[in-house]
Order: C-alpha cells, then sequence, then structure tokens
C-alpha cells in the first residue's frame, strides 16, 4: 500500500481488523480520513481491512498494539503521532467475551474483559485526548453494546466493562466540552459479526421488534455521524443501534 500524506486528519480505530471495527474503518476513510487500523494480532484480517479502505478511494495504514498493555499502546501511539500532526477521531472498538455465570467465572475471565474494554478506554483514550487539546477539536466515539444498558444473563463481566464505557465517557465529556472534543458512545445490539455466530440469532429475533438483527454497516454509519461537524453539538450521549430491542 502507498503511505498517503502525512496532512490528512487521522483517525485511530481500534480493533478494526473484523466486523464492526473494520466497518468503521472503511466508513471513516471514506469521508476522507486517514485510518490507523488497529489489531492485536490477526494481521490477515487487519489488512483485509486496508484493502478494502483502498479500494474505496481511501488510505490506511497497520497499527498493531494491544489495547490492554498501557506500555504497547504507549509505544505505537508516540510513533503514530510523530507521522501525524493532527488526530481528528478516535473510536474505542476493541473488545472481548468470555461470558459465563458470575458465581462461577474465573477470575481471568473479569480481568481479561474488562482490562480490554475499559482498560483499554483508559490506555488509548488519555494520550489522544492529549494530543487533541492542543487543537481544540476531536470526536471520540466508543463502542459499548445493549448488554451495558440491560445486563445480559452470562455478561457480567461484559456488561460491567461495557457499562463502565458508558460512564467515562459521561465524565469525560464533561471535562473537555469547553476544549471542543466531543466524546460519545455508541451501543449496538445484536449485530452480524464473528462475535455473535454462535449465538441462537433466530430465537433472538423474537427480542427485536424490527424481527432482524443489525449489520455492522448500521453501526459504522452512526460513528461516521458522530464524527463529523453535523453532530458538533452533540457530546456525553449513547446512542443505541438496536432495531428497537431496548
Amino acid at each position: 500500500m502507498t503511505q498517503p500524506p502525512t496532512s490528512r486528519p487521522l483517525a485511530i480505530v481500534t480493533g478494526a481488523s473484523r466486523g464492526i471495527g473494520r466497518a468503521i474503518a472503511v466508513e471513516l476513510a471514506a469521508t476522507g480520513l486517514h485510518v490507523a487500523v488497529n489489531y492485536k494480532s490477526n494481521e490477515e484480517a487487519a489488512r483485509q481491512t486496508l484493502a478494502l479502505i483502498d479500494e474505496r478511494g481511501g488510505t490506511g495504514t497497520l497499527c498493531p498494539f494491544d489495547v490492554a498493555d498501557e506500555a504497547a499502546v504507549k509505544a505505537a501511539l508516540t510513533d503514530l503521532f510523530a507521522r501525524h500532526e493532527r488526530v481528528a477521531v478516535l473510536v474505542n472498538n476493541a473488545g472481548i467475551v468470555a461470558d459465563g455465570l458470575f458465581a462461577m467465572m474465573p477470575s481471568a475471565d473479569w480481568h481479561k474483559v474488562t482490562e480490554t474494554s475499559l482498560g483499554g478506554f483508559f490506555n488509548v483514550t488519555k494520550p489522544v485526548i492529549q494530543k487533541m487539546i492542543p487543537n481544540k477539536t476531536g470526536s471520540v466515539v466508543s463502542i459499548s453494546s445493549v448488554s451495558g444498558l440491560i445486563g445480559n444473563r452470562g455478561q457480567a463481566n461484559y456488561a460491567a466493562a461495557k457499562a463502565g464505557l458508558m460512564g467515562a465517557t459521561r465524565a469525560l465529556a464533561s471535562e473537555v466540552a469547553r476544549i471542543g472534543i466531543r466524546v460519545n458512545v455508541v451501543a449496538p445490539g445484536i449485530i452480524d459479526t464473528d462475535m455473535t455466530k454462535d449465538l441462537p440469532l433466530d430465537m433472538l429475533k423474537k427480542m427485536i421488534p424490527m424481527g432482524r438483527y443489525g449489520k455492522p454497516e448500521e453501526v459504522a454509519r452512526v460513528v461516521r455521524f458522530l464524527c463529523s461537524d453535523d453532530a458538533s453539538y452533540i457530546t456525553g450521549q449513547v446512542i443505541s443501534v438496536n432495531g428497537g430491542m431496548v
């Protein structure tokens, strides 16, 4: 891939190698942003995201790091910031599941889920916000879940992490609003991705008034809106994309 000019505003999308993250990366690249495609280990899938960006006339670059590893995040972002003057957008999408009933949940499953979604929010958002402050502009969108709104059975760890994103977002939004930085959450419902492929989707459809599960692109378009000037007076909000499920 040809490296793009660094004058393009930068968008960082964590967990962008597949699913919702991939759709968001492609959508944002189409708006003229240069997208840093973050992934933890699946480089082949991340390159597929980059290829989709390229096919649509956008630009991007691979940016591997584990959002739960603060030192790795710092090293990767320091290098990224050296090549890009302005970070316009951050999308905190990286997340994992390790479902199980709370009474029998291994502590390792609790910590790895919360450290990825909620710890990752801290590790990535803090340096990005520090980069945005001098420019007095920027948009941060974190991907939560319907589980963070209603607390799905067997997902105490995931629900805690995703609900935590909402609280952290509201607090941060109030801190940086006067600077011109907006911070919001998108909370998807049941979306057709690798993460949901093992769920009983036919049964879950009955819980959704629209009678179907969503597409990653439907989430991505909401993220694009929140990152655009069309959403210039929206901050500290949770936007649900769930077909009426909640």
